[in-house]
């Protein structure tokens, strides 16, 4: 397996030191954030790679005798979002990552199916949890219809440039779970668009990650390793638990485009992101690794460090320690 980091947890430092950071946990890819939620720090210079051989290649330079890789492109955002000054914006986005990937070498995007709001005319997106009445389903197919739309000329020119788009089974997008990708596939006849298996978020919708991959089989483009923690708290208020507190102007916040801002995490939480091997253990993860082994022995694997308890390298360590375990558990058991 192909085993690296997403880079965004490593924003606050150069490109070349983030990648020594890659390099010496045993590492060899990063995955590049190229915008949507959050912007692209180690592309500085993006607009001049797209026109620029030389600017191309000067980028690329920075990889040379490293032993780190680019892992795919990452630009998860909402570029279905009803207000268009967040949904053209993560739109283009899109479109511009596709585009980086091609001139860059690289054949995988990362990034979001998407919401839209409701109905025509809504200003905010509507995520519908469970459509028990008619009026919920109604929403839902129309919904699935802006996505069909977008999806179909995003899809031509993933096609037209040799890229493939993996989109996170995130909720709160039309697509987070595999009944999701089968009918936006089915809608659109998309060919190079496909899912990022991020198994934390099937976690904690008490889904299965091994049985999702093997259940979408060549569909699954690339994968995230990200791990969750279920807390008693759960038993109380559930998986769907919304005690979110919005932060005020005045608190340090991250912009989500627009006037749009991620909120505050419940303090006795559901469930928590948490460092691989604090939510599930090292023979979990080599079952992981096999299902995604047999899809693609080449499968790019990247770990996402949310685990707010841990440092930002502290975390990485923990995390790459166990995925090193994992593949190398996976790699014995091959050969036997």
């Amino acid at each position: 397996m192909r085993l690296g980091v997403y880079n965004a947890i490593l924003h606050d430092r150069s490109l070349p030191e983030a990648l020594k950071v890659v390099a010496d946990l045993g590492l060899t890819g990063i995955e590049i954030n190229s915008g949507g939620f959050l912007p692209a720090v180690h592309i500085p210079t993006f607009d001049e790679i797209l026109e620029s051989d030389a600017a191309r290649d000067d980028y690329l330079a920075i990889f040379e005798g490293t032993g780190v890789a680019i892992a795919g492109l990452n630009c998860n955002g909402n570029p279905l979002h009803p207000n268009s000054a967040i949904g053209d914006a993560h739109a283009e986005d899109v479109r511009r990552s596709i585009r980086l990937a091609n001139r860059l070498g690289q054949h995988r995007v990362v990034t979001m199916s998407g919401l839209p709001g409701g109905e025509p005319g809504a200003t905010v997106p509507n995520w519908i949890v469970n459509a028990w009445n008619s009026a919920a389903l109604d929403a839902i197919d129309y919904q699935m219809g802006v996505a069909a739309e977008f999806w179909s000329e995003t899809d031509k020119l993933a096609r037209d440039l040799d890229v493939k788009v993996a989109l996170e089974l995130h909720p709160q997008n039309v697509v987070f779970n595999p009944a999701n990708m089968r009918e936006l596939i089915e809608r659109t006849g998309a060919t190079n668009v496909g899912v990022e298996l991020d198994a934390s978020h099937l976690f904690w919708q008490q889904m299965d990650p091994v049985a999702v991959v093997r259940d979408l089989g060549p569909l699954v483009f690339q994968a995230a390793a990200k791990d969750v923690r279920i807390n008693p708290a759960a038993s109380i208020y559930g998986v769907l638990d919304n005690r979110f507190r919005k932060l005020s102007p005045e608190e340090p916040r991250t912009n989500l485009g627009g006037d749009e801002w991620a909120n505050e995490w419940p303090k006795d939480s559901a469930w928590d992101f948490v460092a691989l091997g604090k939510g599930h253990d090292v023979e979990f993860w080599t079952e992981f690794l096999r299902a995604l082994y047999e899809v693609d022995p080449e499968m790019l694997v990247n770990i996402e460090h949310e685990d707010v308890s841990l440092g930002r390298i502290e975390g990485l360590e923990v995390a790459s320690d166990i995925l090193k375990r994992a593949d190398a558990a996976l790699t014995e058991s091959l050969i036997r």
